[in-house]
């Protein structure tokens, strides 16, 4: 049986003023088509579908689309749950029309989804909630899913029925996996675990969070669980919420993040990102590999003290999203800002570096108040956001001046 692992979509995500819808489009057209390419006979999707509760209607179009062709058109199965972005019922909401295409949404940790056989061909075995039974055509042996979305700790333990609230959650879910796979996940089929959590190796350094992203390893939020609290039963674990590709532990099993299609903060500027293609069977070690993915503008992160130079790189990387940081020891000219950003224009940030500030503040404090209020307005604004005052908003300064001479 072969399975794609992938997670972390956020479609409808911005970064900053673009947006990566674009991008996201051509990587969702690569991903289906690396399932095309090794015949694939499930896709599982673990959480973070859409960048936020409400996503735009092109976000919305884009994911339904994708599913619909990851499906082959309900021949290959597709099993996709909630992260901490996503609202579980907005995940679950189409569930009765997508199944019939093979497409199974899962919301909360204790959905249940309707056992029964498709007409795509897919039958449904075995449901409770928090897990899944299918039989796959072509297929003898039924894989057998553990699904866990995202919820915080307190709204996990009340789907799971737990009444002792100063109970670990790690110890919380443990029990629960091992009720599920000891009732389901005998050594005649396959075995997995999806989940949006934050999981990690016991002694080992907790893995950084995605910037930006919304964290779960925090007050409020699910607490990190254990390696050590994956069933004996379980052969690969599928990890959403790090977007970093990495492998959390082996034992009892592989438990992966596969990363997030696209680098979405500049935290993962050079970052390679990948789907995970697993090859497994029932009672035998997965064996799994990682497919680079190719499409996406790079994110880069980039320093100079010369505007020259900046430019000349600017230009020769016209393809890319820039974090752009000039050293300087005075504050930065209009026009070398401008130079900058007519060179290029993916420049998401430029943030000025200033060195011996001492000196510029000294100056700053010397200020002859006998200038004219415009003189005086320009640098103020220079000392206040470290640039000179652009053209534009100079002459809306002036036009209000103006305005208050003439009351």
């Amino acid at each position: 049986m072969k399975i794609l692992h992938t997670a972390d979509w956020h479609l409808g995500k911005r970064l900053e003023k673009f947006s990566r819808i674009d991008e996201q489009r051509e990587v969702l057209e690569e991903i289906i088509q690396i399932a095309e390419d090794n015949d694939v006979d499930a896709v599982l999707i673990a959480g973070d579908l859409f960048d936020n509760f409400n996503p735009s209607t092109e976000a919305v179009e884009l994911f339904y689309r994708s599913l619909k062709r990851l499906s082959n058109n309900g021949k290959r199965v597709v099993v996709a749950i909630a992260g901490n972005h996503d609202s579980p019922d907005r995940i679950e909401a189409p569930d009765s029309l997508a199944r019939e295409c093979g497409i199974l949404f899962a919301g909360y940790p204790d959905s249940t989804i309707a056992v029964g056989e498709l007409e795509c061909g897919i039958s449904i075995l075995q449901s409770e909630p928090g897990f899944l039974e299918l039989k796959l055509p072509e297929h003898e042996a039924a894989l057998r899913i553990i699904i866990t979305p995202y919820a915080n700790e307190y709204r996990l333990k009340t789907f799971l029925g737990i009444e002792e609230t100063d109970r670990e959650l790690r110890n919380v879910l443990e029990t629960r996996w091992k009720e599920l796979a000891d009732r389901y996940c005998d050594n005649k089929g396959v075995n997995i675990l999806l989940t949006h959590l934050f999981m990690m190796k016991k002694g080992s350094t907790p893995p950084e969070e995605p910037e930006d992203e919304k964290p779960i390893l925090h007050v409020g939020g699910a607490q990190a669980i254990y390696s050590e609290n994956v069933p004996q039963q379980i052969q690969y674990v599928a990890l959403g919420h790090l977007h970093r590709y990495q492998v959390i532990d082996n034992k009892p099993c592989p438990l992966v993040y596969c990363s997030s299609p696209l680098s979405y903060s500049f935290a993962e500027a050079e970052q390679q990102k990948f789907v995970v293609i697993l090859d497994i069977e029932p009672a035998k070690e997965v064996q799994y590999s990682k497919i680079p993915l190719t499409k996406g503008k790079k994110l880069q992160r980039k320093r100079f003290e010369d505007i020259d130079v900046a430019v000349n790189w600017l230009q020769e990387n016209a393809d890319s999203l820039v974090e752009l940081t000039m050293v300087t020891d005075q504050y930065m000219r209009s026009d070398d800002r401008k130079r900058l950003l007519q060179a290029h224009s993916g420049i998401v940030t430029l943030i000025p570096e200033l060195v011996n500030l001492g000196a510029l503040e000294s100056h700053a404090q010397s200020l002859d108040l006998n200038q004219s209020i415009e003189d005086l307005f320009k640098q103020y604004f220079q000392h206040r956001h470290g640039v000179e005052v652009n053209d534009e908003l100079f002459d809306l300064f002036k036009e209000i001046k103006a305005e208050q001479n003439e009351e």
